[in-house]
């Protein structure tokens, strides 16, 4: 269990750099370059990912509550709205005028559908660390920019691009999960 909660740490610590502490990232930009700086984030994210799945697969787990098996359908419901999320993060679209941090929002959602299925202890160090790292991140960024300026809103058609993107992702993960993850979600 160690192994996850360093590579969640990891995580959130390399991502908490930029809102957290900017100094430190100037810091580093001047050391490293703008490009070294970038591979060593990148690095770090790498070895938080590799700590993350070999912290998983390696820690023995608790069950401390199963949910109604009803709560699947509210689950996936839950992962499409987090996929669309995460989708218009990088693409114009009307969400981007209600929700400041789309793909952090998404992220976030993500890891609650997941707690609503998963009531393991490896499930709550993975998921729940992740749900308070997206809270927390938005937050910083929230007080590091102030302001919220909103994006235009684009016309109707980046929306339905947006959600048959979404809707064609959901499906591959649906169809991917029981080789990523090990287990079918249908």
């Amino acid at each position: 269990m160690l192994m996850l909660i360093l590579g969640v740490v990891l995580f959130a610590g390399v991502h908490f750099i930029p809102s957290l502490a900017p100094s430190l990232k100037t810091g580093l930009q001047q050391k490293l370059g703008d490009n070294g700086y970038k591979g060593v984030f990148s690095l770090l994210l790498l070895a938080s990912f590799a700590l993350m799945i070999l912290g998983w697969k390696s820690a023995a787990t608790t069950y401390f509550y199963v949910l109604p098996v009803s709560f699947r359908l509210l689950a996936l419901g839950l992962i499409a709205i987090a996929i669309w999320l995460l989708v218009v993060s990088n693409r114009p679209s009307r969400l981007r005028t209600v929700v400041r941090h789309p793909q952090l929002t998404g992220v976030a959602v993500w890891a609650v559908a997941h707690l609503l299925v998963n009531g393991d202890s490896r499930s709550l160090v993975l998921f729940g660390g992740l749900l308070l790292w997206s809270i927390g991140e938005i937050v910083a960024i929230n007080r590091r920019e102030g302001l919220w300026i909103k994006d235009e809103a684009p016309g109707w058609g980046a929306e339905v691009v947006n959600i048959v993107i979404a809707a064609v992702v959901y499906g591959v993960l649906i169809f991917l999960h029981p080789w990523l993850s090990g287990v079918p979600i249908i």
